[in-house]
């Protein structure tokens, strides 16, 4: 399975998209900010938004046709925008065993195209996709209810980074080994054994991305592109609430795969209605040899757990925690917790959950601060952030889904414990039909057996806890042990103490979770830039991979040695 020639189209791609795979590579070594996507929505051009708000809605009410892809049966329906609009997009249905059969048909030919073809097709693809950046924000937004802002820099250009990023650590790792080398093993005064060593990238086989509500770009991207640039034909399985996104994905993939001369049922779609087991009956085919997966902890333990003949990339859910022991920027530490609490309404992986706070306060430049203090500055800080309701909109975004809806309901009931800070109604002047909610800020305390079960367990949306705790080596403790139990995609701390951040650092590096410090500015914990920041570890239960390093694309293939005397 020796590289092909590449065809002259795929040979142009190469030169053209030679330069940004070359700055990528170097970006990947130095970890420093570098993105080839703009991320402010007026580099797109002046007509960039109308054109793609256009685009968007020429697709409601229609059945995305998705040429060429084997569909059989009704197609699927259901998605509904969380700020009030009718979508009413339909797509073809699939049957397992065509779709199969039409990816694994396409495949030999990629295989054989090599890693430097591989890559410029991908980042074809990517650069299509950015082009459309403004259509795709506002399917993104319509299915997740993330505000336009948001929808537009983590469901267009942050996510395009992320699928760069795995394109680029894909072709690192499948480069890794030269093609060939000559091998000479001296013999004394006999003539040297020698041998000409061949080594051929191999594919796993058919991968399966199943797709999550609420960031289907951001969090598909990594897993479709570093298995499209390893040569493994993708199905993508949307999640029933978030699929226009990826199919918008899916179609330009197929574009610029069939204009460079490959196969488009490389990239396949498999939509299914809410409710569908298509996800389980995929998952154990033993044609798929890699999965990717994004949501709740029960169904990444499931395909862990069976399907045993792939390899598994799960993000899952976990306690995310922030400790705080003190502070020499009391105002700038309220209004960056305020801001990460707020953003799209808690519904981030990696949004906070359990604020650790000593009883006995904490030291700041404004002065001790008590316990009670802490939090009701805190709570004053969201109500601030979020006192306009245009400006909270904006934040807040729309609630994903009912589940996530129904625990404000039981937070505002007093249902976890009792309210800091109770959460509001948001009206949205632009989309009156919109679900908006503030969030709700509990305080419970770690030593009361009655408090525990809540803020112990996941409540993924905009509920968070204000944890009292003993003291600050109790707030460690219970930071390493909730990551090793529960797992955490994410974990902050404030302290000016170099001891309190020593065992920090130690807790977390024991515990497997990426620490961050201090966060006063325009950074905040639940944000990871691409090329340069993790995202997860795979080093604790709430996900067993990274967005990205090596370890997220090697094992999406084998390298295989043939060897000859020369």
């Amino acid at each position: 399975m020796a590289a092909a020639t590449p065809t002259p189209s795929v040979a142009e791609l190469i030169e053209r998209h030679q330069d940004t795979l070359d700055r990528a590579l170097d970006a990947i070594r130095s970890r420093d900010y570098w993105s080839p996507y703009p991320e402010f929505p007026k580099a797109y051009g002046e007509t960039g938004l109308p054109d793609g708000k256009a685009a968007f809605e020429a697709r409601l009410g229609r059945l995305f046709a998705i040429d060429g892809q084997p569909a059989a049966g009704e197609p699927v329906s259901g998605e509904a925008s969380p700020y009030g609009i009718e979508l009413g997009v339909s797509y073809p249905h699939g049957d397992p065993d065509a779709l199969i059969a039409a990816l694994d048909a396409a495949r030999p030919s990629w295989a054989a195209a090599g890693p430097a073809a591989r890559a410029a097709v991908c980042l074809e693809i990517l650069a299509r996709i950015n082009a459309r950046s403004h259509e795709f924000a506002h399917a993104v937004m319509h299915t997740t209810g993330q505000a336009y802002g948001m929808a537009f820099q983590a469901g267009g250009p942050h996510a395009q980074d992320r699928g760069l990023e795995a394109v680029v650590y894909a072709y690192a790792e499948q480069t890794r080994l030269p093609a060939s080398a000559g091998w000479s093993k001296p013999q004394g005064k006999r003539d040297p054994l020698t041998m000409v060593k061949e080594f051929t990238v191999v594919p796993r086989g058919l991968a399966l991305l199943i797709g999550c509500n609420t960031f289907p770009t951001w969090n598909g991207y990594p897993g479709l592109f570093a298995s499209l640039a390893t040569g493994n034909p993708v199905l993508v399985k949307p999640h029933p609430r978030a699929v226009l996104p990826l199919a918008l994905t899916v179609e330009v993939a197929r574009e610029v795969l069939a204009e460079a001369g490959f196969d488009p049922n490389l990239v396949c779609l498999a939509a299914e209605h809410e409710g569908g087991a298509i996800a389980k009956t995929l998952a154990v085919r033993p044609e798929v040899k890699v999965i990717d997966y994004t949501g709740s902890t029960a169904f990444g333990d499931w395909l862990e757990d069976n399907a045993r003949q792939a390899q598994v990339y799960t993000e899952k859910a976990g306690l995310n925690t922030v400790v705080i022991d003190s502070t020499d920027n009391y105002r700038g530490m309220l209004a960056n917790l305020a801001f990460a609490l707020s953003l799209y309404s808690g519904q981030m992986c990696t949004t906070p959950q359990n604020l650790l706070i000593p009883r006995g306060g904490i030291r700041t430049d404004q002065g001790d601060k008590s316990y009670d203090e802490v939090v009701a500055d805190l709570a004053a800080a969201v109500e601030g952030l979020l006192g306009d309701d245009a400006r909270a909109a904006a934040i807040l975004g729309a609630v994903v889904n009912p589940g996530v809806l129904q625990r404000t309901v039981a937070a505002a009931a007093g249902e976890y414990g009792e309210l800091a800070l109770a959460p509001r109604v948001v009206e949205s002047a632009e989309f009156p039909g919109a679900t908006i909610r503030t969030p709700a800020l509990i305080t419970v305390d770690a030593d009361k057996p009655d408090d525990r079960p809540a803020f112990l367990s996941e409540c993924f949306g905009p509920v968070s806890f204000a944890v009292a705790v003993e003291s600050t080596e109790a707030a460690v403790e219970l930071l390493r042990r909730t990551v090793k139990e529960q797992g955490a995609m994410t974990a902050g701390a404030y302290t000016v103490s170099d001891e309190v951040e020593a065992a920090l650092v130690e807790a977390c590096l024991d515990g497997g979770v990426s620490l961050s410090l201090n966060l006063t500015g325009g950074v905040y914990v639940n944000q990871t830039a691409a090329f340069s920041d993790l995202h997860g570890t795979g080093a604790n239960p709430a996900a067993n991979s990274a967005y990205c390093d090596g370890a997220f694309v090697a094992n999406r293939f084998r390298t295989v040695e043939v060897r000859r005397h020369s």
